[in-house]
């Protein structure tokens, strides 16, 4: 049967499932057939266009990377050859299989029984994210019920991130009661809410760095597509700096350069088309919330609850793009100088705008402050995926994914550098019932003050924001 099931979703792909669970979900929040249909499509079509987008401007930004990796003339024992090889194996494996199959399951009971208020069903793509440490486990302990059980808690835990942000993800992307909840970027939302006084102690809430003071101040020089020029420019001339004195580096810059305006300004039109699909759905939910409290909507109502949505919604949106194209050549150099490091990120640099935006919401768009905490999580994130790059190698070429020739080790920058996960990994892994024990009894923690506190919580993460006004 899992077979089956796995076949069906590899067959059709996310921009049929997804609009098809879309459409469902519609219909269940009584949302009219013809406008139903209408968010189907409108889903599909926005997850055909992410694909496509994405799809182009990936070969050209691995390409600049490698440049600038092969100019320094280090090299690195596990390399980054993007989440799709870590994706695969999750799908290869049973451990994984199972999860994707009664994962849904339980996804819909803990959504029925109130232990969170973020349906995620709706994002059940993202699920791999789930998977991948599930089949990890099973290589590095051969113990499927431990690999399983690994896969639920990391469920449980995120959804409680999921919901922590929720509020402000919804506030600042312009989609009502809608949030993200991918496993591989959703842990961002611990660094930015513990770093967030720090950078205010440094005064980085007062530098007025968002899209909207950059266009204030810079005119038509802070315009998205002006700065997709400026910074495909500076990516360009970074990985070309042993031949500026040639036509052909030239004519790869100025190549990025207009590729990058591009991103900068098809993106955010694909991401207007994406939404589409969840407004009636945020709008129905908002609907019947007034009518079961009979009431206005109240925004800190301990009942309100939020639809999970692919954060492809968030990736074009201009602070998010321009975060994350400012962390990719940073990030390589972190690569280098950090000590005992022996990750090379290239291929999931490209996904750097999705790994961003739960930070970027939590600080209202404060580029400065999203690449600071960048660095610092990201960097430590390098510091998890070289721990793991034995496991993780291990895992992809067993289950049948070919590891690139010259390369020592693989790893995933978006799906395994990832300081908290590892953590968890680890204390599954470990066997140890004390270690696992107390990763319960910390997610219990986390969980009883979020039903209990949910609006306190969220206030203070809106007056968090507000200072970066």
């Amino acid at each position: 049967m899992l077979q089956e099931v796995h076949t069906i979703f590899q067959t059709f792909g996310a921009s049929v499932v997804v609009p098809l669970i879309i459409f469902i979900i519609a219909l269940l929040l009584r949302v009219k057939p013809k406008t139903a249909m209408m968010s189907a499509f409108y889903a599909g079509v926005g997850l055909t266009g992410f694909t496509w987008v994405i799809t182009e401007f990936t070969p050209v930004i691995t390409k600049v990377v490698r440049q600038m990796v092969n100019n320094t003339g280090i090299k690195l024992p596990v390399v980054d050859i993007g989440w799709e090889a870590g994706s695969l194996a999750a799908f290869g494996s049973t451990v994984g299989l199972s999860f994707f199959v009664f994962g849904l399951l339980v996804e819909l009971i803990l959504f029925a029984v109130g232990v969170t208020k973020v349906f995620l069903p709706s994002n059940i793509w993202n699920n791999f994210g789930y998977m991948i440490w599930g089949t990890l486990a099973f290589y590095a302990t051969h113990n499927y019920w431990l690999s399983l059980g690994l896969e639920f808690f990391m469920l449980l835990y995120s959804l409680v991130l999921a919901e922590i942000q929720a509020d402000r993800w919804s506030d600042y992307y312009g989609i009502e009661n809608t949030t993200v909840d991918a496993l591989h970027n959703i842990e961002q939302v611990v660094p930015a809410i513990l770093l967030d006084p720090l950078w205010n102690l440094l005064g980085f809430n007062k530098i007025k760095m968002t899209p909207k003071d950059f266009k204030k101040k810079l005119g038509v020089f802070g315009e998205p597509i002006t700065m997709g020029i400026i910074l495909g420019l500076i990516l360009g001339i970074l990985g070309n700096l042993s031949s500026l004195t040639t036509m052909k580096a030239w004519g790869q810059i100025t190549s990025v350069a207009v590729q990058l305006a591009a991103v900068m300004t098809i993106f955010p039109l694909i991401t207007k088309v994406f939404a589409q699909a969840f407004t009636p759905l945020s709008a129905a939910i908002d609907e019947q919330q007034k009518k079961k409290h009979d009431k206005q909507n109240n925004r800190y109502d301990k009942k309100r609850w939020f639809l999970a949505v692919d954060d492809g919604v968030g990736y074009g949106e201009s602070a998010t793009l321009i975060s994350g194209i400012i962390l990719i050549p940073i990030m390589v150099l972190m690569a280098f100088i950090l000590p005992g490091n022996k990750t090379l990120p290239v291929v999931d640099l490209i996904a750097i705008p999705y790994m961003v935006e739960s930070i970027v919401a939590i600080t209202r768009g404060n580029i400065l402050k999203v690449v600071a905490t960048g660095v610092v999580w990201f960097s430590l994130g390098l510091y998890a995926a070289s721990w793991l790059g034995p496991i993780y190698t291990g895992a992809v070429a067993h289950y049948g994914v070919a590891i690139p020739t010259g390369v020592v080790m693989v790893t995933s920058f978006n799906l395994v550098a990832r300081p908290l996960n590892v953590l968890v990994f680890a204390a599954f892994i470990s066997e140890n019932p004390l270690w696992i024990t107390l990763a319960i009894i910390i997610y219990l923690v986390l969980l009883f003050g979020l039903r209990k506190y949910r609006p306190q919580i969220w206030r203070y993460l809106n007056k968090m924001a507000a200072k970066n006004a």
